[in-house]
């Protein structure tokens, strides 16, 4: 890791360079009523043109014999609210489960917390703080459940902080992809939101092969590149899992002359923390990998994803992947012919720079 972030220091780059401005309106606030009818914006290489379709043209789009590769994440209820002894309220976000009734959390609350101090839940049972790791806090649950089970009831789905209104019944299953199994995500890897069972199987007639890894979308997918100069960013952490299976998977698509097509940033991060020496192997732990220009993705060769925050991580990867100006001409074009935009918006179907 240390090696990729030496190369990619050699080009001078600035949370500036990737500033857009986007229309409020355009940010989408509810997912449409049917997954695969979100819009398309098909990017070949410069200078092929650029396509409008919808997501479920995808069946049309893709040969068979490529490979989709989900994250198989599961987005738990992560934000919770309670009180201090000094009756101060507390809102708190979970980051990361550690086991034994444990998490890693963002504390939000008037007063820094200290280590022994408790929270009343307002669901009931309390919580223990243990200590700080780095910007989030250790806490320990009191609850009468596993962890992760008591939160299915007690927690609230933390909707990403651009979508201005409390989650509703709705969310629970559509900030969620179809194909969901593996707790622990406090955010939906979004591109798989664009996924029904209907498309899936008019993929999978096509002879279109799918495949799994996990990558738990943690709270610091939202926080904001705070240093212009991008060599003075620290990347957050989080976890995955790439395992043999996929990697078989992989090995065969390309052998056969297909394509492997990350569906979304979160598989093509969890992809690239997992290459060794040009070659994808299985891996499970942490990555704190940061892709932009500069960088070559190689575990992929094509790229489902939605539309990034400006002066974001993600628009950065992806800038690395398709090039910078040919992401920001998608984007003018995005904007002009009004797609929708961030989580619940509208999909590209993304090819790399030549």
């Amino acid at each position: 890791m240390r090696a990729i972030a030496d190369l990619l220091l050699r080009v001078p780059l600035k949370k500036s360079d990737f500033h857009y401005d986007l229309p409020a309106e355009l940010i989408a606030q509810a997912p449409l009523p049917e997954r695969s009818a979100s819009r398309l914006l098909l990017v070949p290489p410069a200078p092929g043109a650029l396509q409008d379709a919808h997501v479920r043209d995808l069946s049309a789009l893709l040969r068979e014999g490529d490979l989709l590769v989900f994250n198989d994440t599961r987005v738990i209820p992560a934000r919770l609210f309670g009180q201090k002894a000094t009756g101060g309220r507390v809102e708190i976000l979970i980051e990361r489960l550690l086991g034994a009734q444990q998490a890693r959390a963002q504390v939000g609350a008037s007063k820094t917390p200290k280590p022994g101090g408790r929270i009343a839940l307002d669901a009931g049972g309390e919580v223990e703080v243990l200590g700080r790791d780095g910007e989030f806090y250790v806490l320990q649950f009191h609850v009468p459940e596993p962890l992760e089970q008591w939160l299915l009831h007690a927690g609230r789905l933390p909707l990403p902080p651009y979508i201005q209104r409390e989650p509703g019944l709705d969310d629970r299953e559509r900030y969620q992809t179809v194909f969901a199994r593996e707790i622990g995500a406090v955010a939906a890897p979004t591109a798989g939101l664009h996924f029904d069972d209907a498309l899936l199987a008019a993929l999978q007639a096509k002879g279109v092969g799918f495949g799994h890894v996990t990558l738990h979308v943690g709270a610091g997918t939202f926080q904001p590149v705070r240093a212009d100069d991008l060599k003075d960013h620290v990347m957050h952490r989080e976890w995955l899992n790439v395992g043999a299976e996929l990697v078989q998977q992989v090995r065969r698509t390309r052998e056969a002359g297909g394509r492997v097509i990350g569906v979304g940033t979160t598989v093509v991060r969890a992809l690239e923390s997992a290459m060794r020496d040009g070659e994808l192997l299985p891996f499970a732990g942490e990555t704190q990998i940061f892709i932009t220009p500069g960088y070559r993705i190689r575990s992929v060769d094509a790229m489902v994803t939605n539309f990034h925050l400006p002066e974001s991580t993600l628009l950065m990867m992806i800038s690395a992947f398709a090039g910078k100006e040919r992401v920001f001409e998608a984007y003018r074009h995005a904007i002009e012919q009004r797609y929708r935009f961030f989580s619940y918006g509208d999909a590209m179907l993304l090819f790399p720079q030549g």
